[in-house]
């Protein structure tokens, strides 16, 4: 019973901080609203018995996604770029999205819940280990980690390259600077 209260208590900050990142006007605020999300997310995946999973989230999205996102935003100032005339758009927009999503749950909750379910079947206890998911990853997947890697490194020294300040573009394009 213990672990169904934590359950809820961490779903509870889940959904809490999945709000406070939609309601935040800040950028900032939003992206560290998202990072205790990912974090909460996690422990879910601790207490559903999948480490590996939630070690996956916080190494790739609350660290290396988390750390890009605050870096662009503290370097193109993203406070800055605020229009009003895109901005009803988008309000617009997300409100016909919401709409749309809305009417998808209603209709799964009201038609899914008559389809009888098939049985599942609980899988071997090796299954997803980090031994098997890192002998699939380096024996069938090697080619695909190896091209993700090239195209980080890639991404990072584009980064250094762009954020120099005696490059061209950053003096062109550095937040504060009138157009």
């Amino acid at each position: 019973m213990t672990g169904i209260l934590f359950f809820d208590f961490v779903a509870v900050i889940v959904i809490a901080s999945a709000i406070g990142m939609l309601i935040s006007r800040n950028a900032v605020y939003a992206a560290l609203f998202l990072v205790l999300n990912f974090a909460s997310v996690a422990v879910l995946y601790v207490t559903l018995g999948a480490p590996f999973i939630a070690m996956a989230q916080v190494t790739v999205y609350a660290g290396a996604i988390m750390i890009l996102f605050l870096f662009v935003i503290m370097l193109l100032g993203a406070e800055m770029l605020q229009d009003e005339a895109s901005n009803k758009k988008t309000r617009v927009l997300a409100g016909i999205l919401a709409v749309v999503f809305l009417g998808e749950v209603t209709w799964m909750v009201l038609f899914q819940a008559r389809v009888p379910q098939a049985v599942l079947t609980m899988p071997a206890s090796d299954f997803a280990s980090p031994a098997q998911i890192g002998l699939t990853l380096f024996s069938n997947y090697l080619l695909p980690f190896e091209v993700t890697s090239f195209i980080l490194l890639v991404a990072i020294i584009g980064v250094i390259v762009l954020t120099k300040s005696d490059n061209p573009l950053y003096r062109r394009f550095r937040p504060g600077k009138e157009q």
